[in-house]
């Protein structure tokens, strides 16, 4: 690993050239217009009023349908920044949630979706690629590609949690 100053080094060199923080103000925008798309369009789930902007490895928002909400469950829309995609991901409002929903879904053997290896580091409990090489040339084809896989991961999790809770 480098010295923290060369790093520092190259970071200025990337911000002077301009491209790096247009394309993340862009990107920011962009989920930020996908959060309030999915709020407007789906005015029963809670929707979680910021972004988690990240240290440019992720950022995302939570929302929950009713049926989630209650049982302490969230689903986060994450844009992972490297490699550049969208993933859903399923988590718990506390650590104690996201452990019994991890147990019963390793105990249950239900693989539909990535099971997270361990609790311990990290924010998931379940994990899907939605989009895995995102065409930022086309938003709307791109939102409507993470709604629809965003809602078919929360009813496919739905389903699982009425027949084993």
């Amino acid at each position: 690993m480098e010295p923290f100053h060369q790093y520092i080094d190259e970071y200025k060199q990337q911000m002077e050239k301009g491209t790096i923080p247009k394309a993340y103000r862009g990107l920011l925008e962009y989920v930020m217009s996908l959060k309030t798309h999915i709020q407007s369009k789906h005015p029963d789930f809670f929707v979680s009023g910021s972004l988690y902007t990240g240290y440019m490895d992720m950022t995302y928002f939570s929302c929950m349908p009713k049926s989630l909400k209650e049982r302490h469950l969230k689903i986060a829309v994450v844009l992972i920044h490297h490699p550049l995609r969208f993933e859903v991901w399923l988590g718990g409002y506390n650590k104690q949630a996201q452990a019994q929903y991890w147990k019963l879904f390793k105990e249950s053997g239900w693989n539909q979706y990535n099971l997270v290896p361990t609790t311990q580091g990290y924010d998931a409990i379940l994990e899907h690629v939605l989009v895995e090489e995102p065409d930022f040339g086309n938003l709307d084809v791109l939102t409507s590609q993470i709604e629809s896989g965003t809602l078919k991961f929360i009813e496919d999790v739905e389903s699982f949690l009425r027949k084993n809770v």
